[in-house]
């Protein structure tokens, strides 16, 4: 064989690849087999559990089994990189959490963009954190809490699941904007955080409000402010932070996504889906309980959510000189 001929199998055979990776997928027709929603964590998360409640009703309204794979590994950017690279044919979606926003300044060797390597479809949770203290600490309000932490610089620390959580960025936004020094004291989650706190061994800690709720209503801790100005069931009665501290108002948040390039009539089409289901008074109850505000937004809406979000906590983790080393 000649080499042009052979140039055009090669060509003609690359043009058929490509051509069958991006065969056209009609929204019409979709879904036609069941749907995959990866996690990045580990099965019983909180992640793993919203993405469950979200997965049982999608697949009544669907009609299709929605299926929720647990992918596992570095915060959830193994599941974000496995979605990234999937077919563009709203066969493999994923629950994306805020996590991955942050990756991008905290992870320079990221294998995909958090913005543009995906298709936005819908928000679908809040979680909202909570400032605890210890009974002995001299501060019962947001405004108490300022003033405390102002007279004794350094004094005081604050306890978070990790360094470049949105609970470790949401406290530091605080101490940018008041002028506080509070050190950092990194845990591996609310539940090494919360025996801490009550005992006294550290007297701050930021953690979601549903793990703080029960221990401050038995009178183990202190329930001191909500990080953001949503209410769930109990902490109605517990003052936001931007009472004291304006611009503050941040809440982690679960999204669902899709490859880039997926076609915008599949987008819709399950976004519209999820709508359905996380605007019923029977997910909001399921979500309350597990400590999520049922947080729906549209494809267009979310991206731009998204990319707020993304700015902000690039402008944090800069201004705050916030890294993993």
């Amino acid at each position: 064989m000649t080499a042009f001929p052979r140039r055009r199998v090669l060509m003609a055979a690359g043009a058929f690849l490509v051509a069958s990776k991006v065969a056209p997928v009609h929204a019409a027709d979709w879904p036609e087999r069941p749907i995959r929603v990866l996690v990045g964590y580990s099965a019983g998360g909180g992640a793993d559990t919203m993405a469950r409640l979200v997965a049982a009703r999608l697949s009544a309204v669907l009609g299709q089994q929605v299926v929720v794979e647990n992918r596992a590994g570095a915060a959830g950017l193994m599941a974000a990189d496995a979605v990234a690279n999937a077919p563009a044919d709203g066969y493999t979606l994923m629950v994306g959490d805020s996590s991955m926003l942050i990756a991008k300044y905290m992870q320079p060797k990221l294998g995909f963009d958090p913005i543009k390597s995906f298709a936005p479809i819908s928000g679908l949770v809040k979680t909202p954190l909570m400032v605890v203290a210890n009974n002995d600490f001299p501060a019962k309000t947001p405004k108490e809490l300022v003033t405390a932490l102002k007279a004794k610089p350094g004094f005081y620390s604050f306890a978070t699941a990790g360094v470049g959580t949105v609970q470790h960025l949401s406290f530091e936004m605080l101490k940018g904007q008041t002028g506080t020094f509070v050190p950092h004291i990194p845990y591996r989650g609310a539940a090494q955080i919360v025996p801490d706190v009550i005992s006294g061994h550290v007297p701050l800690g930021v953690i979601t409000a549903t793990a703080a709720m029960a221990h401050a209503k038995s009178g183990k801790l202190r329930a001191l402010a909500m990080m953001s100005k949503d209410v769930l069931p109990g902490t109605e009665n517990v003052l936001a932070v931007t009472t004291a501290v304006a611009g503050i108002d941040v809440a982690p948040r679960l999204f669902l996504l899709a490859p880039a390039r997926t076609p915008s009539a599949i987008v819709d089409k399950i976004s519209e889906a999820t709508r359905a289901v996380i605007g019923s008074a029977d997910f909001v109850s399921a979500a309350a309980a597990q400590g999520g505000i049922s947080d729906y937004m549209s494809p267009a809406q979310l991206a731009v959510a998204l990319s707020e979000e993304l700015t902000r906590w690039g402008t944090v983790i800069r201004e705050r000189k916030i890294s993993n080393e």
